[in-house]
């Protein structure tokens, strides 16, 4: 499950069951597990790891349900903790801001036959950016194992094989 994708998602159908009984059921089992945390809006599970366990690169699911006739459609969304989520997303845009403005500056200096060096900062951000990037992975990579005991958990109380993709 610990790959380059940012947030893996699942999409489980599950057939012949109504959603409020199968969010009370989720919701059941999390209540008699010490492992994980959750948080229950109707239509909406937060799954996280316990805050004696958690670190900073812990991951949660978040799991919404849809009702179509007698079946629902569960879908589930991986990823870190909102705050360090929002970090590295601001972090990326941040960087893409200041390279476009900085490419522009130095275009037209270049352009107008001055001096452009300020273009040499365009390597220094892609080289920040890289380097976010492969925190983010190396931090996904400390986060794994709990992130399969999430999926694992999900999948015994649901007595179905998931595939994440």
């Amino acid at each position: 499950m610990s790959s380059f994708r940012i947030r893996p998602r699942f999409k489980h159908l599950m057939k012949g069951i109504q959603k409020e009984a199968l969010e009370s059921k989720i919701s059941i089992a999390l209540k008699q597990n010490d492992q994980f945390t959750f948080s229950h809006l109707p239509g909406h599970i937060y799954i996280r790891i316990h805050p004696n366990s958690r670190h900073i690169w812990s991951p949660q699911l978040h799991l919404t349900f849809e009702q179509e006739e007698d079946n629902v459609i569960v879908r589930g969304l991986y990823g870190p903790n909102p705050t360090v989520w929002g970090f590295f997303f601001l972090s990326y845009g941040g960087i893409s801001i200041l390279a476009l403005f900085l490419g522009m500056w130095g275009s037209s200096l270049w352009s107008l036959g001055k001096d452009a060096s300020v273009l040499w900062g365009l390597p220094v951000l892609g080289a920040i950016a890289l380097g976010l990037y492969l925190v983010s992975q190396g931090g996904q990579k400390l986060g794994a194992q709990e992130m399969f005991d999430i999926h694992h958990f999900y999948e015994e109380i649901t007595y179905d094989k998931v595939i994440v993709n």
